[in-house]
């Protein structure tokens, strides 16, 4: 387009901006337009060249179709691994979850028998014969004498020899008794 095709209308001018109307001439019948209004026509194509484009389309489609199935591959392949591996990592904590627990079973199994024997010891121990004689306790060195039921009576000898009845109630509760033997 020419310049002279092309007038220019200010309408407004402000700190803002500028305002403006652009006027085209209209179109002059010399003028050709820069693109055809229509496509080209084709030509006629041969019996050859229609061959080589259906060959050409039949190689393609093959290339696309041994692509998807390359991919499809491929996915199966990933999928493969993927499954092994999970199959892997549950075996593997499969064992680690057994060997844990053979592990648990064995420290248990152990600690009960180490508590078994202790009892069966403590129980031997009981058994042993003079076992209540040997088992006094330090501050009582000498045997504390064996006294009867609070109703009775003892007789007590005084240092000028005189023997003397009081009834039992009134004597000390013994700060020791043995224990008495339980019969087996």
């Amino acid at each position: 387009m020419a310049s002279s095709d092309i007038q220019v209308k200010e309408l407004e001018k402000r700190a803002s901006g500028q305002a403006f109307e652009l006027i085209l001439s209209p179109r002059s019948k010399e003028s050709v337009p820069e693109f055809p209004l229509s496509p080209p026509k084709k030509k006629d194509l041969s019996l050859e060249e229609i061959q080589k484009k259906l060959e050409a389309a039949e190689e393609r489609r093959k290339s696309h179709e041994a692509e998807v199935l390359k991919q499809l591959a491929e996915k199966r392949e990933h999928e493969k691994e993927v499954l092994q591996k999970a199959i892997e990592e549950n075996n593997n904590f499969s064992k680690m979850a057994e060997e844990k627990l053979t592990h648990k079973m064995e420290a248990n199994k152990e600690n009960r028998e180490a508590q078994m024997a202790a009892k069966l010891e403590r129980l031997r121990e009981k058994d042993k014969p003079g076992r209540h004689l040997d088992a006094r306790p330090p501050l009582l060195s000498p045997p504390l004498p064996r006294i009867p039921d609070r109703t009775s009576t003892i007789s007590l000898q005084d240092p000028s020899g005189s023997l003397h009845t009081s009834p039992l109630q009134l004597l000390p509760q013994p700060l020791y008794r043995a224990p008495s033997r339980a019969a087996p």
